[in-house]
């Protein structure tokens, strides 16, 4: 997979993509991931990349033309379709399963929003999809970005050292996770639960399940409601 991100601010991205999962996938050969400072596709000569809106309003607004100079210029290095994503307050809600549609991908483009935003031409003309990753506002889309390639990256298979441990993380089957403990066997005078260190696996289990649907009830019901519609 190849992964380009478009961005006045590239030197935010150093410190997420060379480090832990995302650093180890880069050094496999299962991803490729480019920063490209948006500024440097811009024709003015104080690479300027936003001007003000038409008809007023406060703040300024991300240029049309850089972001497609740059869009293209990405495209044609790459001789290949590409999946162009902006990251932004209107967009989708990003999920699970929109981050395991992605990691299907030969190729993304992310670009981050700034300032009151982009162009509209961008979201008409340029971009496949919208995506946010909640209902708030943050300063830009570099954030929004870093999140998406962390989620996205980890489901590449080959990525993770357990292939199975993907299949008891949270929102798999749209459930919580299930509670987990470690050694020591009690803690204080906090024990682990007996079911856990009796080694029954089938018990194991039907605990682990019973347990992903108490924590699923208690905070996040509208999940189950997903799993009961996608029944009917």
């Amino acid at each position: 997979m190849r992964i380009d991100i478009i961005t006045i601010f590239p030197e935010m991205f150093s410190s997420v993509l060379d480090a832990s999962i995302i650093k180890r996938a880069q050094e496999k050969g299962k991803v490729r991931i480019f920063v490209h400072d948006l500024r440097n596709y811009s024709l003015d000569k104080h690479r300027k990349v936003d001007d003000r809106p038409f008809g007023g309003g406060s703040g300024m607004l991300m240029q049309a033309e850089p972001i497609f100079r740059a869009v293209e210029a990405i495209k044609k290095k790459i001789k290949a379709k590409a999946r162009v994503i902006l990251l932004c307050p209107q967009g989708d809600r990003f999920t699970q399963k929109s981050a395991k549609e992605l990691s299907r991908r030969k190729n993304i483009i992310l670009i981050c929003g700034h300032y009151e935003g982009v162009d509209e031409r961008v979201r008409q003309y340029l971009v496949d999809a919208q995506i946010s990753i909640g209902d708030y506002v943050l300063t830009g889309g570099e954030l929004p970005a870093m999140v998406l390639v962390d989620s996205v990256v980890r489901l590449i298979p080959g990525v993770l050292g357990d292939k199975n441990s993907l299949n008891f993380e949270s929102f798999e089957g749209n459930l919580l996770e299930y509670p987990q403990y470690s050694r020591p066997a009690k803690f204080r005078d906090y024990a682990v639960p007996e079911v856990l260190i009796s080694g029954a696996h089938n018990k194991i289990l039907a605990w682990r399940k019973l347990e992903a649907l108490k924590r699923t009830r208690q905070r996040r019901p509208d999940l189950l409601k997903k799993n009961s519609n996608r029944k009917e």
